[in-house]
C-alpha cells in the first residue's frame, strides 16, 4: 500500500466519520426540540392542575348537592 492509497483511505474514513457526526448533531437537535415542546406541555398541564385545584378548593362549599337540586320539569 502506497502513501497515496493510505491517504485516500484516511480521507474516506474521515468523511464517513464526519457524516456520522453531522447525522448525530441533527438527531440531537430534533430530540432537543421534542423535549422542549414536551416540557412546555408539562408546564401548561401543571398550571392547569393548580388552577383546577384552586377552583375546587374555593368552590367546594358552593357546589350544589344533587339532593338539593329540584327535579327536572318532566318529572
Amino acid at each position: 500500500m502506497t502513501d497515496h492509497d493510505l491517504s485516500e483511505e484516511v480521507e474516506e474514513r474521515f468523511q464517513v466519520l464526519e457524516n456520522k457526526v453531522i447525522h448525530q448533531e441533527y438527531t440531537v437537535d430534533e430530540l432537543n426540540s421534542v423535549v422542549t415542546r414536551q416540557q412546555d406541555q408539562i408546564d401548561a398541564l401543571i398550571a392547569e392542575c393548580k388552577r383546577l385545584r384552586t377552583l375546587i378548593a374555593e368552590g367546594g362549599d358552593r357546589m350544589v348537592d344533587a339532593g338539593e337540586e329540584p327535579p327536572p320539569p318532566h318529572y
